[in-house]
């Protein structure tokens, strides 16, 4: 059984990975010319992968649909980690025979949740590694949207922010922070490579974070201003914190607070207040089992 091929995405998704790779890294001698493009050339995949530079450059365009054993030297010559073997094999309409190996679960720590749990007020979220959303309060529902209703795949902040409608019509200015969030993840692209799913769809998705990610900008975001314009309350000027786990997981508490007797003081006490008032103990709600 096969799923439905996607052969311009299939074509950017080999385009964007292709750019992220360094010659040295896979093998291939340096050359005295200057690279006109980042990462590999076609020609340089088409070798690795030992097909024709005219097959592969039909693939690139869409014009034709690879098989099964192209995949796997694909994949292989791209250096794809599971995660994206799978997409890849999904994008081109072909079923995956590997053998499955799922990544271990992310667990949030107990003191985070109870953390959550005593910030009646302050909107709060978990973050795990890749910026995955582990953990909120009813305080960030109220704030945000109702994560349970996300996917648990696509529960992720970046991933929201760009996809997402209302959310990103939250942001007084969008661009701002999302380039900051991208930068967020640029300090972890290095040092985990289940990153590339996550970066190669959005690459492919959204040209603003196509080119933001190509900057290569880095930013801790531990700290900053967020302004948003919530449909219930209005505008709100919010300063957002983040505090990284001492225990080594990547989990981080992401809290959202405004300056005592102000008007987003006020507009977010009300906004949380209707979720707070309905909230039973125990009211955190995360993606863990």
């Amino acid at each position: 059984m096969t799923s439905h091929a996607d052969p311009r995405a299939f074509g950017a998704f080999l385009r964007a990975r292709r750019a992220q790779l360094d010659p040295r890294e896979c093998g291939l001698p340096e050359t005295e010319s200057a690279r006109r493009v980042a990462g590999l050339r076609r020609e340089e995949v088409a070798q690795l992968a030992a097909i024709s530079v005219d097959y592969y450059t039909r693939l690139e365009q869409g014009r034709v649909r690879a098989s099964a054993p192209v995949l796997t030297t694909l994949a292989r010559a791209l250096r794809l980690n599971d995660d994206q073997q799978r997409y890849l094999y999904e994008l081109a309409g072909r079923t995956d025979a590997r053998p499955r190996h799922r990544r271990p679960a992310q667990r949030t720590r107990p003191a985070m949740r109870r953390l959550l749990d005593q910030l009646t007020y302050t909107p709060a979220l978990v973050l795990g590694k890749r910026l995955d959303i582990l953990a909120w309060n009813p305080a960030a529902v109220a704030l945000y949207t109702d994560f349970t209703a996300v996917p648990a795949d696509r529960c992720n902040y970046l991933h929201l922010m760009f996809t997402d409608p209302a959310i990103r019509g939250m942001h007084q200015d969008w661009a701002h922070d999302a380039r900051d969030a991208v930068a967020a993840l640029r300090m972890e692209a290095a040092a985990d490579p289940d990153l590339a799913r996550l970066v190669g769809e959005l690459t492919i998705q959204n040209a603003d974070f196509r080119t933001w990610w190509a900057e290569h900008r880095v930013n801790s975001a531990t700290y900053g201003t967020k302004h948003y314009r919530h449909p219930s309350v209005g505008d709100l000027t919010l300063d957002c914190d983040t505090w990284a786990s001492p225990d080594g997981t990547g989990q981080r508490l992401m809290v959202l607070t405004a300056q005592p007797d102000s008007p987003s003081h006020d507009a977010l006490r009300i906004l949380t207040s209707w979720t707070a008032e309905r909230a039973e103990p125990g009211r955190a709600k995360d993606r863990t089992p």
